[in-house]
């Protein structure tokens, strides 16, 4: 098996409900909010594919696309330009496709010897249909949050057990994924020293620091 199945399968665990799973025949990857994406990713970018090679590495072979990166969220530390993302080219083993000289893509991935991997149990979303909330979360609102623990709930009753977590519902408020808190919130620590929900278009101050809705 090749590196890049190695650190995908890592990221790509089965479900019991998997109506709010991302199949792809053998892949099914458990929701996550975009925060945690960030936040979980080595390289987070938003690049434009123009190019794509077959490389003969694995029993299925490894994609390797060329990106023209536009701009990074996260990674200056661990690589500042971005070049090649590598996936596995069977989407049963979690490869991503992706289109050449077409879209924009926001794209989050792991570094591994010196080489982006990403697949589909990675956050990867055509540019423009991230809402308005999450562009600025990938500009001010996740970095703040990364040491928030964002806690799924897939039925109830659940709670939050530390004053470092969020409650996530999206899976019961919107029968689906992705919803209305992965779409507007982020959860951002407070400077009482709790998380909680933060929906704003300015970043947090003094004066909307305390809010904690949903």
């Amino acid at each position: 098996m090749s590196v890049c199945a190695l650190t995908l399968i890592l990221g790509c665990f089965l479900l019991f409900l998997g109506d709010i799973s991302k199949p792809a025949e053998g892949c099914t990857c458990a929701p996550s909010h975009p925060q945690d994406a960030f936040c979980n990713s080595d390289i987070v970018i938003r690049a434009k594919v123009v190019g794509k090679k077959l490389m003969k590495d694995g029993p299925f072979g490894t994609m390797r696309y060329t990106v023209k990166q536009m701009k990074m969220y996260r990674g200056f530390n661990k690589m500042p330009q971005v070049q090649y993302i590598y996936t596995e080219a069977s989407e049963s083993l979690c490869g991503v496709k992706l289109e050449v000289n077409k879209y924009q893509y926001l794209i989050t991935g792991r570094v591994y010897e010196g080489k982006v991997y990403t697949g589909l149990c990675n956050l990867i979303e055509r540019w423009e249909k991230l809402t308005f909330a999450q562009r600025k979360g990938l500009n001010h609102r996740y970095p703040l949050g990364c040491t928030c623990k964002i806690k799924p709930c897939y039925y109830l009753p659940c709670f939050i057990t530390s004053k470092n977590e969020c409650l996530w519902t999206d899976m019961l408020s919107n029968f689906g994924y992705p919803g209305y808190q992965s779409k507007n919130y982020a959860c951002i620590k407070q400077k009482e020293g709790y998380c909680s929900w933060y929906r704003g278009w300015a970043p947090p101050d003094k004066t909307t620091i305390n809010t904690t809705d949903p």
